[in-house]
């Protein structure tokens, strides 16, 4: 018979003797894995050699045994490390971790990326031997000299690909997360890395096709800084406008209503690639209380305003030859470049991974996420369903919602899980145990939760609700 006290929600486990786990034995990786450190090193030992001594180690050779083998070693690793742990997602020790539980290698983690980005952006002189080492690849690939964004391009690219195969075989049981992160590699290797390096070779704008308005708001902007040094080149920058335009404004709604915002958040973004590869490991870390939940929203809709606004203001000013706004608009552009472009997506949106998570972007700042979240709260059939008499609240799904979503309260009360900060990533239904959570696409928007046949009187009701994020947060709200 089970001892009473150990039924009561509030318990000692040590004061009843329970004592720490028993620590599960490492399984044998195999010889492969001691091939890949050794490569490890050898290609962190060349590449330190190509930075403090470029006359013994450059071009080709540098580029081959320092980021080249580094990529490789790391995927080597990767594979025979998680082939080794056996089937299931494995979560072991993550909060016990220094890395991935905002220790001291964490913090010094966030700071050396955060340090990089600053340096990128605003000290690039002091690259020039880390360029150096990629110009080959950039000449070969671009037609010419690299520079920072080059550099920029080429890390961002291998850690994409490099913890992409990670996640392929972290959760190599799990179909939806194979397809997704091979989506996300190949738009990120394929669409932001090498077509637009390509186009460069052949002296085109360097256009991303996978990047729009408002994420990518100067491919809507009038004049030389925005449209106009696409519109040069013809025929093919037409068609590049275009393309922004359609997939803008037409595309993305529709596409929103078949497959909510996961079509781009979880499956084409770059930023949503990175997020979902290299900061996988982070992504427990996002905030899940309340006062977060109303600083994202006051945040990035605010981003999505400003971003509007900038928007009709450079036009307006364009069209009447700076009669109206004089240099205002220019200057408020600027400021959104530099403090939201600059410092908001690039410095803290990836700098901060060890400390916040893996989607600090995505879920405070992104006006494309803001945008593709309206859609999906109020005009689109995708929501994840719940089986609430299967839950048994271990709260894998909240730990592990790199968004910061309550999922378990969602599915304690058995009710769609229908956020406009879902990114779809299908991670919360991946570490389920009991299957309780399925990713799904209805007939249509209106049976989703209550009132969602009301999309007007939805969205009134979701800018008025209370400490709970959901349009129908207790049974007194229904």
């Amino acid at each position: 018979m089970i001892d009473p006290r150990t039924l009561d929600y509030d318990f000692d486990e040590e004061s009843l003797g329970f004592g720490p786990p028993t620590r599960q034995r490492r399984p044998s990786v195999g010889p492969m894995v001691g091939v890949a450190n050794a490569g490890l090193a050898l290609g962190a030992a060349a590449l330190l050699l190509a930075l403090l001594k470029p006359s013994l180690l450059s071009g080709w050779p540098a580029f081959l045994a320092g980021p080249a083998l580094l990529a490789a070693s790391a995927i080597l690793r990767f594979v025979f490390v998680y082939r080794a742990a056996g089937e299931g997602i494995r979560q072991d020790g993550t909060f016990f971790h220094a890395i991935s539980a905002r220790g001291l290698i964490a913090w010094v983690l966030g700071l050396g990326m955060t340090g990089f980005y600053v340096v990128l952006y605003w000290f690039p002189e002091h690259l020039g031997r880390a360029i150096a080492i990629v110009d080959p690849l950039s000449k070969a690939l671009a037609g010419k000299a690299a520079d920072q964004w080059f550099l920029y391009g080429t890390m961002y690219t291998l850690a994409v690909g490099v913890f992409g195969v990670r996640m392929l075989m972290k959760y190599r049981h799990n179909r939806y997360q194979q397809i997704r992160t091979l989506s996300v590699m190949f738009f990120q290797t394929g669409f932001a890395f090498i077509l637009p390096n390509l186009l460069k070779a052949f002296h085109q704008p360097d256009f991303y096709f996978t990047y729009f308005w408002p994420l990518k708001p100067e491919y809507l902007w009038p004049g030389g800084f925005g449209m106009g040094w696409i519109l040069d080149a013809g025929r093919l920058g037409a068609f590049m406008i275009a393309w922004g335009a359609i997939m803008t404004f037409a595309a993305t709604p529709v596409l929103t209503w078949f497959f909510g915002k996961r079509w781009y958040c979880s499956w084409v973004c770059g930023c949503g690639g990175l997020a979902e590869t290299m900061g996988d490991p982070f992504r427990h870390l996002s905030s899940k209380s309340t006062l977060s939940w109303k600083v994202e929203r006051a945040i990035i809709y605010s981003v999505l305003v400003l971003v509007t606004v900038t928007t009709i203001l450079l036009w307006a000013n364009h069209l009447s030859e700076g009669a109206i706004f004089g240099s205002a608009s220019v200057t408020l552009r600027k400021w959104y470049g530099f403090y939201i472009g600059a410092i908001f997506s690039g410095v803290v949106g990836v700098g901060f991974y060890p400390i916040l998570g893996s989607r600090v972007w995505c879920r405070f700042g992104c006006p494309m996420a803001a945008t593709l979240g309206i859609f999906q709260k109020f005009f689109s059939r995708f929501r994840i369903t719940t089986n609430g008499d299967q839950c048994m609240s271990c709260g894998n799904c909240s730990t592990y919602c790199e968004m910061g979503i309550d999922v378990r309260s969602y599915a304690q009360r058995g009710e769609n899980i229908v956020r406009a900060s879902c990114v779809g990533c299908g991670v919360c239904a991946a570490v389920c145990p009991r299957g309780v959570l399925r990713l799904e696409n209805g007939a249509g928007f209106g049976d989703r939760y209550p009132g969602a046949d009301r999309p007007l009187d939805a969205l009134l009701k979701t800018l008025a609700a209370g400490p709970e994020p959901g349009v129908y947060a207790t049974e007194e709200e229904r």
